[in-house]
């Protein structure tokens, strides 16, 4: 019976309809809701032993989807793992193993914990990328599930570590930082090639390599913000005859050169799409680089403002706490922080915190007057922090207090109550600084306090004419017979600050305010609040004498008028440089779960040879058999005479499946022809012949390498060709060229061969496919072009089994050449039939024996110039 099944779009079965049944019974109605479960899970069975790649695909999207939503699937699991293991050729797609690896590493069931390590060992050594790299994703899930796994799972981050390809580096980094970032250890012999990777790494993984190596560069390199740096280098430095030098001149600091490899290679990801890659950066160079590098991040990060507003309030977030140490880095562009209208509340407030933090003595101009439009401003919020902006700009700059001051005291007459309690509450801070000079200002506050209705505005204007009640010694009294009246009506906050007025005038001006002074306190002593009543106490026993208090009420003048220290108003920013910039902890200013604080800077460098890694030479180590045969045919035909060795020459450097590398092939003809000139001597050859024969063996001059394709960029595969210089034995018209092939990687590459050619008339002999070459193995492979007599390059691409490469192999003139072989006689014959255009031969006769070597001269000039004029006339009339 065949069975049909529907499916959802979230990826579940729906129904499943039995075809061929004739007959339903009652007790099948009754299981069909406990069967359906059963039918959706053998479906999905089904499709995971298809030999349809498609279906498989499908089956685990699918029970990823159950997972997620909290299904069981632990049925499926025999399915899974049977995909987990499949490597065979019959069925080598990488997809496949890749979600039969995810959907294992998802099953939450701690039974299948040996057979989860056992799958991510053996996909840590797959042979597609994309595969470790799901490996790697896995190492965390397990690490989640079972802790006790750390160190196995341990030994495959480090084998991951030392991967090359760009597609495992920020997964392997991910799984590193949440199973063991401790373990620096295991970074340094893999610094540099993360360091180089970084560029070509895809952005998730920028952001997490990047975190990463600052963590790194903390623990490892000293400090370059130290103005007086160590020379390390510098062994003069530790002699006594040095030191009075050393202290009057500034020591030199060198960097190290990782830690500059570092900064070198992150700062072209300023210029990323991605706004957490050029965050991650940022924050890098804010807590790495030396302080006069800092600015390079600056308009990288101002761009981001034209980003979302989520972008926008983290990025200004920490430009806020970069601009409160480093003002210079962003005053060029403050223009770029002014508050537009469509902005929302936080991003207007961060913007005015970043105009505040960038005020100085040059622009508070500027800054002011655009503070006096934001002061204008519907955002009520917005508005009032604005005053408190222009309250935190006269405290820092001097010069324009007073301008402030006045600007605040005007916005006393504002209609809007907001805008007034929150310039009373800025002018009490600011009053506090300089209180003597201003009190004409506390009178014109008090003659507006029946018109405030604010309590935290009509609380401070209290607190104002009790502290410098003296001054105002007129007004203070009738104030507080204002508030005796509206005592019981006022706010817990008013009240408290009506019983410290009270308590003062009765201590400076007891005359006139003592009956007023008992009345509120009687008021206090029965109020609801329980903080008023406890404070109504404690002033009584304070200021009314008594036998009781007869102690504490000499202290009492120096308790209630004691001089305060006027407020300090700072930046809500200043202490969030504790937390590394762009993380969550920064932006809550509040240590978050698993957060990893950065290290201070070590005073002496650590050892920096742990991360030199010894750079080992690929070795050839797949050699075809017939190569070898063909070369030892050819050392034997060098004792031989000289036409056998040219023969022998020219037959073993077109042999096809050659397999020495481009230095071994020198070594050869270097070794051939001293070989053939010791041999040509006792055979007492001349000159002329062994140059001939040097010129046979491709030795007269260099052979030039040139790279065809470079390991970075093809996924560990290298490429290099150069000319032999040898007649092609496939087509006289074809130059014949030598590529050698090298496995980089740290894996198996197989089938390479040459793929479609552009264009595709395009005349090549392709070598023969290579099957598997081992890592670190190179070959040496020969291949016939016809760049019909032309130095257009030849385009053609170079593949393996799952990718390709654009290639093209540009000819030099000289190498389109063919070498010729002859003898000294045959030369001087063919030199001999090369005339020049303008040479001519005539006989001179000599008269007398005796002539004159002058008159031989002119005659031969004669004849030169006669054959001169002669050619010259000729071209003329062609």
């Amino acid at each position: 019976m065949s069975s049909t099944a529907l499916y959802n779009d979230q990826g579940g079965a729906e129904t499943a309809v039995e075809a061929g049944q004739e007959s339903t019974s009652s007790t099948g109605a009754a299981f069909g809701l406990f069967s359906a479960d059963f039918k959706k899970n053998e479906d999905l069975k089904e499709m995971l032993e298809s030999n349809k790649e498609s279906h498989k695909l499908e089956a685990m999207k699918r029970i990823v989807g159950l997972i997620a939503k909290g299904k069981n699937a632990s049925e499926l699991f025999p399915a899974v793992v049977k995909n987990v293991a499949s490597k065979n050729i019959e069925d080598p797609n990488q997809f496949i193993r890749a979600s039969a690896l995810r959907v294992l590493s998802s099953i939450r069931v701690p039974i299948i914990v040996p057979i989860m390590m056992l799958a991510i060992k053996e996909a840590s050594t797959d042979l597609s990328p994309y595969v470790r790299k799901t490996s790697a994703h896995a190492i965390q899930k397990l690490y989640s599930l079972d802790p006790d796994q750390k160190e196995q799972l341990i030994e495959v981050i480090e084998k991951l570590l030392k991967d090359k390809s760009t597609l495992v580096a920020g997964s392997v980094v991910m799984a590193f930082e949440e199973v063991c970032p401790d373990r620096i250890d295991l970074i340094h012999k893999n610094y540099r090639k993360l360091c180089n990777l970084l560029v070509d790494v895809e952005e998730w993984g920028q952001v997490v390599i990047i975190s990463m190596l600052t963590r790194y560069a903390r623990t490892q390199f000293i400090n370059p913000w130290k103005e007086d740096g160590l020379d390390e280098n510098n062994e003069t430095a530790f002699y006594d005859s040095d030191s009075e030098r050393n202290q009057t001149e500034a020591k030199p600091y060198i960097m190290d050169p990782d830690h500059r490899l570092l900064l070198r290679n992150t700062k072209p990801l300023l210029q990323s799409r991605n706004t957490a890659v050029v965050m991650s950066v940022a924050q890098l160079y804010w807590h790495l680089a030396p302080k006069h590098e800092v600015s390079v991040v600056t308009k990288s990060l101002v761009r981001l403002l034209r980003s979302h507003r989520e972008v926008q309030f983290i990025v200004l977030q920490n430009i806020a706490t970069m601009s409160i140490q480093r003002k210079g880095m962003f005053e060029p562009f403050m223009k770029s922080f002014y508050v537009r209208s469509t902005d929302p509340t936080n991003i207007k407030t961060l913007k005015l915190e970043i105009l505040t933090n960038l005020a100085n003595e040059a622009n508070i101009s500027t800054i002011l007057r655009e503070f006096q439009t934001y002061v204008k401003s519907q955002d009520k919020e917005f508005a009032a922090a604005t005053i408190q902006a222009i309250g935190r700009c006269a405290t820092n700059i001097s010069e324009v207090a007073d301008t402030c001051l006045n600007g605040l005291v005007q916005l006393l007459s504002n209609r809007d109550e907001t805008v007034v309690a929150e310039s009373v509450v800025v002018i009490k801070k600011l009053l506090q600084t300089q209180p003597s000079q201003h009190s004409e200002i506390i009178k014109h506050m008090a003659k507006l306090f029946d018109n405030i209705t604010v309590p935290m505005a009509r609380a401070s204007i209290l607190w104002l004419i009790g502290e410098y009640c003296e001054k105002v010694p007129k007004i203070a009294p009738d104030v507080l017979r204002k508030m005796a009246k509206t005592f019981t009506t006022e706010e817990d906050i008013v009240k408290l600050q009506t019983v410290n007025l009270a308590a003062k005038l009765y201590l400076t001006n007891s005359k006139q305010t003592k009956l007023l002074t008992q009345y509120i306190l009687n008021l206090g002593k029965y109020d609801q609040n329980y903080d008023i009543r406890d404070r109504t106490r404690f002033i009584r026993q304070l200021i009314v004498p008594s036998e009781k208090s007869s102690a504490l009420n000499k202290y009492a003048r120096r308790i209630l008028l004691a001089s305060k220290p006027a407020p300090v108003l700072e930046s809500a920013f200043k202490d969030r440089d504790r937390y590394q910039l762009g993380t969550l902890s920064h932006s809550l200013n509040i240590k978050a779960t698993g957060y990893q604080e950065l290290c201070d800077w070590p005073t002496i460098a650590p050892d920096a040879s742990v991360r030199n890694v010894e750079i080992i030479e690929p070795v050839n180590e797949w050699v075809p058999k017939a190569g070898k045969s063909k070369q030892r045919k050819s050392e034997k035909f060098y004792s031989d005479e000289e036409e056998d060795r040219d023969e022998a020459g020219s037959e073993s450097s077109s042999t096809e499946d050659s397999s020495s590398s481009s230095s071994e092939e020198s070594d050869k003809s270097s070794s051939a022809s001293e070989k053939t000139s010791s041999e040509s001597e006792a055979n007492s050859i001349d000159l002329f012949a062994l140059l001939c024969s040097q010129v046979t063996t491709s030795s007269f001059s260099p052979v030039k390498t040139y790279d065809l394709l470079h390991h970075m960029s093809a996924k560990g595969l290298a490429a290099k060709y150069h000319f032999p210089r040898q007649p092609c034995l496939y087509q006289p018209c074809m130059v014949a060229v030598q590529v050698i092939l090298t496995n980089c990687s740290d894996h198996n590459l197989e089938e390479i061969h040459i793929g479609d050619r552009i264009p595709a008339s395009l005349n090549i002999h392709c070598f023969n496919t290579i099957e598997r070459l081992e890592p670190g193995a190179a070959v040496t492979v020969s291949m016939g072009i016809d760049f019909s007599d032309s130095t257009q390059a030849a385009n053609f691409q170079l593949c393996t089994k799952s990718d390709k490469f654009n290639v093209s192999i540009q000819p030099v003139v000289g190498e389109l050449l063919t070498p010729s072989t002859m003898t000294e006689e045959d030369f001087c014959m063919e030199q001999r039939k090369l005339l020049g255009m303008n040479e001519t031969s005539a006989t001179i006769t000599m008269a007398t024996a005796n002539t004159s070597r002058l008159a031989i001269n002119k005659e031969i000039l004669s004849v030169a110039n006669v054959g001169v004029v002669s050619s010259t006339q000729n071209d003329m009339y062609r």
